[in-house]
């Protein structure tokens, strides 16, 4: 029998003690509401954060305009800032951030199924590691594998931090 991905992700944060916060745009919310699945959720998870439009990013976690003019809303510029953004705003250790293109229309000339991906660590400064990834299928689809990509890369993100890595 496989296991939870899911739970292994809770077992990873308790073991290292980690504290958890997401900064979810695409995703809305997916990654928290898969830990909430699992008891002992309260433990490692701090807050999440679903911010959809340009203005609630600059609001709530202080993406600035010009990244967004720049590189537009999906793009690896503004997940590093949605995840440095969340991680000042909480007491959290690792933000997760999500931004992209569920589907099923493109929009901006980004084909669907594309989302990028940061994850911060709480440090000074912080180390922030990116990457975008395309998924494919419906919509639903999309964001739930997303958000199982963006919780389960944590620990592996997590072990290049602490080998020194800063991104």
């Amino acid at each position: 029998m496989r296991e939870d991905p899911v739970a292994d992700v809770l077992a990873y944060c308790k073991q290292h003690d980690l504290l958890l916060t997401t900064a979810e745009s695409c995703t809305a919310g997916y990654m928290i509401s898969l830990l909430a699945t699992v008891p002992g959720t309260g433990e490692v998870v701090e807050s999440g954060y679903v911010v959809y439009s340009p203005q609630a990013k600059q609001r709530l976690l202080g993406v600035t305009p010009e990244t967004i003019e720049r590189y537009g809303l999906t793009s690896e510029a503004v997940a590093w800032e949605m995840a440095i953004g969340a991680l000042k705003d909480s007491k959290a250790d690792i933000a997760i951030a999500t931004t992209g293109v569920a589907g099923p229309d493109p929009e901006g000339g980004i084909a669907p199924g594309t989302l990028c991906f940061a994850w911060a660590f709480a440090g000074e400064p912080p180390a922030v590691f990116t990457r975008c990834q395309r998924f494919f299928g419906e919509r639903s689809e999309v964001m739930r594998e997303a958000a199982l990509y963006g919780l389960t890369q944590m620990p592996h993100y997590h072990r290049r931090w602490l080998r020194g890595e800063r991104a």
